[in-house]
């Protein structure tokens, strides 16, 4: 890969002259002997130094990581220029040309129905500081600049100059956060980058597809392709767990998105409408579009006069210049001339678009103004549809609350008194009375919970009415575990806005292996509620349910899990059959490989037929957003590998495959899920399991680092234990220890005891979901150290535990490179080898590096004078570390 190697050395000589001019030429010479390979080795790395000179040392490898992700990331956005490109032109990278073709003719039919639908979300994954990512974005500029083949010395000269200077900035620039990002900062991120790439990357990505679809039709073209993506976030909205998360944050929250939604619709039509100059001679307008600018005259007399007399004769542009103040009033909220809602909208530009193809103007009707209709069906006017989520818990305090009001106060519910508040709040029947019937009571004074939890519910509703139904009305119940949590949201609902319009979508999320084995259950008593039955048939019988991967592979183990989460799949797609519903399957995968990371077009084309059906509904967050986002290309991309992979998930030959390979090794998968979870919980019922990765890694310093807004632990207290971790520190912990343990822990347990090796193989082969299992351990495993982690999981002083992870880990590599039928780890993955290997030698030298910061806190104390400095060192590696591992959490 000369790109790589041209690039990733002209940033490493870079970054050494800006560190020999800043008057640091030591640290160019430690970096050189950290580059190493075997430098991890030698116990004596860190020599005595200093706090200021290990901090110094940590914040310069870190640059010389964040250059390196920088390097890769310019090579795999240049990759993509051509249909030869490393990273594209093929149906196994994802690339929609070659899948189309494979798929063939039902192609079209199948995008007409699709939806790829992406949600955001704040979990703190991404240690860096926006600060530093800006930093980042602006040397990708210039390092394209200097690597264009047109570029002449002059220009190169000047792309070599800015770098140095991005460089020089990026080493004096902190990389750590003096103060916890509050919810307003998290939503400020999330919309840059909607601005930076997501608007620009979406039509190109539907002009993929138009292409693909073109060369493919034989005879007229079908029905036109309507936009195949809608964005989500929960960013502003996520309040599990998050005391900051408040009604007036997801107010302001969807405020803010609405403001750039319209103006960058704004925006966008005015700069189309410049460029509809044909006069009504050559173009005539459509009678439909004359007398819609006859009513505007009269309803927007000044501005139409304006318009008029800019763009005489130009009736096209003229509707479009009349389409962009109706959006600027409907950013200042001004009666009569607001637009009601984005459906008003489109039927504008549909009106201008047929009044063209009328005129015969076909290229200018199927150009930008199809971008723009694209754009509208994609983005509404909120931008991204903001979904509530909060713990089951919540709602049980706050029912338990207020049905003490009701028997305090003698009311009755569907008739009966409520003698026990706490067995009514958990009663599916008493609930759907409540939203059915409506609160007996009037409403008392309440506590800050019960009343936080009413004011959401409020909110959702005042913001359907400003922006749309679609910008808010999905309610997450997360660890739901039975009917009673999700019908007690609707009757929150009723209690606070009564008889007021609010579609709310309850959406149950499936965390644990025991919530996960019992969904079906949950779901069949669910569907017998009154209240379940009506909503249903409002929605045109539409479910979704959200998968949780985190927790599940945090409860059961990684193989567990995953086997877990494919069989449960499996038993809500023959739900949702028997009842005649149209399901979605909301998951819910992390970025890291112990939280269900790892690549998503493999993923899709895994799950069980009949799960996608053309929906497709994913989380993003942390690291991967910036990784899949970073560039227009890079995320033009990403969306062209999930439509790929949910367009070949439901093909004929794929679905034939994957149900035949199911059905010879689902016996074999069910024994590796009962011994994978038996090994795993053998670990984890072990007594200090929670008090051995806080002491072997630095778990306790992680909330330091102020990743995000949102607390660590979910229980109040500071104690450790497993149930009140969650999952994001307990996978990021594990990374920093170099054990990687949530990415495969149990799964080399249940290979060993496999004795007919050819079978595994086979399955390997032949089935998705132990492919997509094992490839994921596998570089998990690639990610790990063993000699490192021994000195980490040293510290906790449990040799017991230690000698059985360390075990558990041989087993595994062994287990996995003999059933991939391979001598090392990503032996058959060369990109993945390379990536891991470009970053290994500065991360192994910076894992030395925190043991050694970790090893003089011991000693002097955190809280101490002389432990301070060391303090702050540590969190230099671990934000060094992150930005090497890429997938900590």
């Amino acid at each position: 890969m000369p790109h790589l190697d041209n690039d990733l050395g002209l940033l490493i000589e870079l970054h050494e002259q800006v560190l020999h001019e800043a008057g640091h030429p030591e640290l160019v010479d430690v970096l050189r002997r950290f580059q190493d390979p075997d430098v991890v080795e030698d116990a004596h790395l860190v020599p005595p130094r200093g706090a200021d000179e290990v901090a110094a040392v940590s914040r310069a490898a870190t640059v010389r990581l964040h250059l390196t992700n920088l390097a890769d990331e310019r090579h795999r956005a240049r990759s993509l220029r051509t249909e030869d490109g490393e990273h594209g032109g093929s149906v196994d990278t994802g690339d929609v040309g070659p899948t189309v073709a494979s798929v063939g003719p039902q192609a079209r039919d199948r995008f007409a129905r699709m939806c790829i639908h992406p949600v955001l979300t704040a979990h703190p994954t991404e240690a860096r500081r926006r600060a530093v990512t800006t930093a980042l974005r602006r040397l990708a500029e210039q390092l394209d600049r200097h690597a264009d083949p047109t570029a002449g010395p002059t220009e190169q000269a000047f792309a070599r100059r800015r770098m140095l200077e991005d460089i020089d900035i990026l080493h004096r620039t902190s990389t750590l956060r003096t103060t916890r990002p509050q919810p307003v900062d998290e939503v400020s991120t999330v919309l840059s980058i909607f601005d930076t790439t997501v608007f620009r990357a979406l039509p190109r990505f539907q002009r993929a597809v138009e292409a693909a679809l073109a060369a493919q039709d034989e005879g007229p073209v079908g029905q036109e392709l309507p936009s195949l993506v809608r964005y989500g976030s929960w960013v502003g909205g996520d309040r599990d767990g998050n005391p900051h998360v408040t009604a007036e944050v997801t107010r302001a929250t969807m405020e803010a998105q609405a403001g750039v939604a319209l103006r960058t619709l704004q925006a966008n039509v005015e700069r189309v409408a410049l460029t509809l100059t044909m006069d009504e001679e050559g173009t005539p307008p459509s009678a439909a579009l004359r007398e819609a600018l006859a009513n505007d005259a009269v309803t927007l007399p000044g501005e139409f006069a304006g318009i008029a007399k800019d763009s005489p004769a130009e009736p096209h542009r003229q509707k479009l210049l009349v389409v962009a103040r109706r959006l600027e009033a409907t950013v200042e909220g001004t009666a009569g001339t607001a637009y009601g809602d984005p459906e008003e909208l489109l039927e504008d530009l549909a009106l201008v678009r047929t009044s063209l193809l009328a005129a015969g103007d076909r290229r200018a009707a199927h150009g930008e103004l199809l971008h723009l209709v694209w754009m509208v069906q994609t983005f509404g006017f909120h931008l991204a549809e903001l979904e509530v989520r909060q713990h089951s818990d919540v709602h049980v305090r706050a029912l338990v609350e207020l049905l003490g009001h009701v028997r305090a106060q003698g009311a009755r519910v569907d008739g009966h008194p409520v003698d026990d508040p706490e067995r009514a709040a958990r009663d599916p029947r008493v609930l759907d009375a409540l939203a059915r019937q409506g609160w007996p009571i009037a409403l008392p004074e309440l506590s800050p919970t019960a009343r936080e939890v009413l004011d959401t519910l409020r909110v959702m509703a005042w913001l359907q009415q400003r922006w749309g139904v679609r910008c808010c009305g999905r309610y997450i119940v997360s660890f739901s575990q039975g009917a009673d949590h999700l019908v007690a949201v609707r009757a929150l609902a009723r209690l606070a806005v009564g008889d007021r319009p609010l579609r709310l979508d309850v959406v149950p999320l499936f965390e644990t292996g025991e919530d996960l084995r019992a969904a079906g259950s949950t779901l069949e008593e669910w569907l017998t509620l009154p209240t379940t039955q009506a909503w249903l048939e409002e929605r045109n019988r539409r479910v979704e349910v959200m998968m949780g991967y985190s927790d599940s592979a945090k409860d059961i183990g990684p193989a567990a899990a995953t086997l877990t989460l494919h069989r449960a799949q499996q038993e809500l797609v023959g739900w949702a059959r028997s009842h005649d519903v149209e399901l979605t399957i909301f998951h819910g995968r992390g970025g890291s490989l112990g939280r269900g990371g790892g690549p998503l077009h493999r993923a899709i084309t895994a799950q069980p037929t009949g799960s996608v059906d053309g929906r497709f509904k994913v989380t993003e967050q942390g690291e991967v957003i910036y990784a899949r986002y970073a560039d227009v290309r890079l995320a033009q991309q990403h969306l062209e590998r999930m439509a790929s992979a949910v367009l070949l998930a439901d093909s004929p030959d794929v679905v034939e495959r994957r149900e035949r390979a199911g059905e010879r090794h689902a016996a074999l998968g069910e024994r590796l899920e009962v011994a994978s979870r038996t090994a795993y919980r053998g670990l984890m019922d072990t007594g200090g399991i929670a008090d051995l990765v806080a002491e072997a890694s630095p778990l306790d310093v992680l909330g330091d680092l102020r990743l995000g807004s949102r607390p660590a632990r979910r229980g109040a207290g500071s104690g450790r234990s497993l149930a009140d971790l969650r999952a994001i520190p307990w996978v990021f912990a594990w990374s920093m220890t170099r054990v990687n343990l949530p990415g495969w822990y149990g799964l080399g347990s249940a290979l060993e005891a496999e004795t007919d090796r050819d079978a595994l193989r086979a399955a390997y082969r032949e089935w998705p979901v132990l492919s997509s299992l094992l490839d994921v351990a596998e570089m998990s495993l690639a990610k790990s150290h063993e000699g490192l982690a021994r000195e980490f999981l040293d510290r906790a002083g449990r040799p017991e535990l230690t000698a059985t992870i360390l075990e558990e880990m041989r087993r595994t590599r062994e287990q996995v490179l003999d059933v991939l039928d391979q001598t090392t780890l990503l032996e058959h993955k060369p990109h993945l080898r390379t990536a891991v290997a470009l970053r290994r030698p500065l991360i192994d030298a910076l894992s030395r590096v925190q043991l050694h910061c970790l090893e003089e806190l011991d000693t002097a104390g955190a809280d101490t004078e002389e432990g301070r400095p060391w303090h702050r060192a540590l969190l230099l590696t671990i934000s060094g570390m992150a930005a090497g591992l890429q997938n900590t959490g």
